[in-house]
């Protein structure tokens, strides 16, 4: 530098110190489907399925909730519309749409009788169809093993119980841990399963059912978190 040249100013501390770290990305949002079939408002089941629904909307995913009773979904399938190409009624076609577009679903129900309520067998019936949850391969007239269609990778299945887990386990076999894993999710591309279920209600206190809903949150903010 020639000499009498003006010499630069020195950096101040501040600008000398490393820059802050970057800050965290917020987590990638999903569109999470969230089932309720429940007929009695008020009960454990809607506790839940608020309790997932709030966690949810926390983690910043978009949550598509369908109250199956609350909207008087019709569970009668009707004779012509098991066909692919049939022209599905504005109501049914909505619910397809929004099982098609689902990152993630959540179901939340009681277990009566080894079985979900009827109308949420008669929505799977209507609803988890050819073209929309599945497909069967060219040449496959039925009998095959079906291609599954949903864009979910991952599902929570959160049910209720008066039967004590052990009872559940060793006596019925606990079918609906099959029917959820297997015959509906399994069948139709989601390969996480995540299942919980909860009992004996009948006999819980508030604290318990209150640990219960803490549970049911993490659960489902875990299930969705790398999502």
């Amino acid at each position: 530098m020639a000499s009498g040249a003006a010499l630069p100013p020195l950096l101040m501390e501040s600008q000398c110190a490393q820059a802050p770290p970057s800050p965290v990305l917020p987590r990638v949002r999903m569109n999470v489907l969230l089932l309720l079939a429940h007929p009695r408002s008020g009960s454990f089941n809607h506790a839940l399925a608020q309790a997932a629904r709030e966690q949810l909307e926390a983690d910043a995913h978009r949550v598509v909730f369908h109250d199956l009773h609350a909207e008087r979904f019709d569970p009668l399938l009707p004779p012509d519309e098991s066909a692919r190409s049939v022209a599905l009624p504005p109501a049914i076609a909505a619910h397809c749409a929004d099982l098609a577009a689902a990152e993630g679903i959540v179901v939340v129900h009681p277990n009566w009788w080894g079985q979900p309520p009827a109308v949420l067998k008669g929505w799977i019936d209507r609803v988890v169809r050819p073209g929309v949850a599945y497909e069967f391969l060219e040449g496959d007239s039925g009998e095959g093993v079906p291609r599954g269609l949903l864009r979910a990778r991952t599902a929570v299945v959160l049910n209720t119980s008066n039967t004590a887990p052990e009872r559940e386990r060793a006596v019925f076999g606990d079918p609906l841990e099959t029917l959820w894993r297997n015959c509906v999710f399994g069948l139709c591309g989601v390969t996480d399963v995540r299942r919980r279920m909860f009992g004996v209600v009948v006999a819980s206190s508030a604290e318990q059912r209150g640990q219960w809903l803490a549970e049911a949150r993490a659960l489902v903010s875990g299930a969705f978190s790398n999502r």
